[in-house]
């Protein structure tokens, strides 16, 4: 079977989160209307607590599971990788037990005494049965994406999400409808993740056996001695490289979901005294974790299926020592981050009144929307720079550097919390991704000579700010113009405009001021290609002819 590129690879799996990302945010917007009260509320911690626990026992292993794959076939040792492969199982299988058990014994105390949200007690132990299923398919994935074929991991997410929201959505509405309250609605709409997880699985099976058809196609031929040789390397020491691998990694992978934990549970401790009571903080908590964070999740997506792509790339690169391609993989790699996640951000954090509107009941909570979908720039540099340094072997930088940003965010939360509020917690936040990507980047230049915009840097800043200031501009007038019509009428139509303006005029701006070249435009997937070359002779003829 052909394997994906670095371009094809992070394409399928960009394309699959931002199908699933969107399915998931879909199903916040009836669940928005159905659980009114707290159960909303419910949802979110019972989200936040078990996604925690996912990455603990998966986080780093699908990325070491698919670093330590990649180096095995490029070194044409297969049936090594096939036996990490199966020691990557049989680990999955047991921590999901181990995990599951653990949650939904742990689940009224974290409710009632961290959180300070009784209630959703319910709703974690709904979804701990997920811990069974989960981890067995990172592993799976872990593996694909160590063979570079994507394709079984994107298809898989999208089937998750889909069972997910449906069933979730569906069971929510009917224990509702049947006054069981919000509590057990709330449980409901969780427990559609592990519908999801089943759904996943069987796809990831399909793709095993696809895959499996596929090598015996190849090598039809089996070498028996090597075979022999692959099954007498012990679990041990096959567990002892994957935990040096992937401790760090779990540890970098666990920044964002730890940070959105430490928020949710311990945000209304922090600013109860600000916002002058118990109610009015876990109101403003709500704003926060159900809304904030889940349109947040959305401009990091590109940043996550390149973290993904790149490292069995690099990775297998680095192994035989092609620094020429370490290189080139570095610098287009960041400049792919730069010219999408960062835009991508703005645009949302621009019009986040209308995009909150739209998505959600109403646009209460848009200020924090809008703050912590900024803050994502650092998030996604920070997310890339790691899996550059996981691909070069050098996986404790990354997590030393993980425990200086979280430390920061931790002090900076109780400083900032109780005299800015959610505000304060936000820019906590914040710090703990600028200062981590500051740090990697400066750890990555030590091993990798790469570039990313050099002096284009100024022009850039430009680019973002006219483009984010004229599609703000457009929404609020927008918004104005048709405050006589329906409420999601208005909201679609000054977000759509204002991400046209945006997009329009960043496109522009990029090629007129010479921020995008043609080196670059020629390295860029298919279709970008063909849309900047087009540009570029279009607006800078004397570029085109370099």
């Amino acid at each position: 079977m052909k394997k994906d590129s670095l371009i094809k690879g992070t394409l399928i799996l960009a394309a699959a989160a931002l199908i699933a990302r969107f399915l998931g945010i879909f199903q916040r917007v009836p669940l928005d209307h159905i659980l009114k009260g707290d159960g909303g509320t419910y949802f979110a911690v019972a989200n936040n607590v078990y996604l925690t626990l996912l990455v603990v026992a998966t986080g780093g292993l699908p990325s070491a599971i698919s670093k330590m794959v990649a180096e095995r076939y490029s070194l044409g040792r297969e049936h090594e990788a096939k036996r990490v492969y199966q020691a990557a199982l049989l680990f999955g299988i047991v921590t999901g037990v181990i995990l599951t058990i653990a949650l939904y014994a742990a689940a009224p105390y974290y409710a009632v005494h961290i959180a300070k949200t009784p209630g959703a007690e319910v709703a974690i132990r709904a979804v701990a049965p997920t811990l069974l299923i989960f981890p067995i398919i990172a592993m799976m994935r872990g593996y694909f994406q160590g063979r570079q074929f994507m394709m079984a991991g994107g298809m898989s997410q999208i089937m998750e999400q889909i069972l997910r929201v449906i069933v979730g959505v569906a069971l929510a509405y009917y224990v509702v409808s049947i006054d069981w309250g919000e509590k057990w609605g709330a449980a409901a709409a969780s427990f559609g993740n592990v519908i999801g997880g089943v759904g996943a699985l069987l796809v990831m099976i399909y793709y095993a056996g696809k895959l499996r058809r596929g090598d015996l196609a190849e090598r039809p031929v089996v070498d028996i001695e090597a075979v022999k040789a692959a099954s007498k390397i012990p679990f041990r020491s096959i567990y002892r490289e994957i935990f040096t691998i992937s401790i760090p990694i779990v540890i970098t992978a666990m920044t964002v979901q730890i940070i959105y934990t430490f928020d949710s549970s311990l945000f209304i401790r922090l600013t109860e005294d600000y916002y002058g009571g118990y109610h009015e903080a876990k109101a403003v908590l709500r704003e926060l974790s159900f809304k904030a964070q889940t349109i947040a999740g959305i401009p990091p997506i590109l940043a996550i299926a390149l973290s993904t792509s790149i490292i069995p790339v690099i990775s297998s690169a680095y192994s035989l020592r092609n620094m020429r391609e370490v290189e080139r993989q570095t610098s287009l790699v960041m400049r792919i981050v730069l010219f999408t996640g960062v835009p991508a951000a703005l645009c949302i954090a621009a019009a986040s009144y209308s995009v909150t509107g739209l998505i959600f009941a109403d646009a209460s909570g848009y200020g924090v929307v809008a703050a912590l979908t900024s803050g994502t720039i650092f998030q996604i540099t920070m997310m890339t720079s790691n899996s550059i340094l996981f691909g070069l072997g050098k996986q404790r930088i990354p997590m030393m550097n993980t425990f200086v940003g979280i430390g920061l965010k931790i002090i900076c939360s109780y400083a900032l919390a109780p005299v800015y509020g959610v505000y304060g917690v936000v820019m906590a936040t914040s710090v703990c991704f600028v200062i981590m990507t500051w740090m990697n980047m400066e750890a990555i230049r030590k091993e990798v000579r790469f570039t990313v915009l050099g002096s284009r840097w100024p022009s850039y800043i430009v680019t973002i700010v006219v483009s984010v200031a004229a599609g703000w501009g457009t929404e609020v007038g927008i918004r104005h113009l048709t405050n006589s019509w329906p409420d999601k009428l208005t909201y679609f139509v000054s977000a759509a405009v204002a991400a046209g303006v945006i997009g329009v005029l960043y496109l522009v701006l990029l090629v007129l001021l010479r921020v995008v070249t043609m080196e670059d435009a020629r390295s860029f997937p298919g279709p970008l290609r063909k849309l900047f070359i087009l540009l570029l002779k279009l607006f800078n003829r004397s570029e085109t002819q370099k």
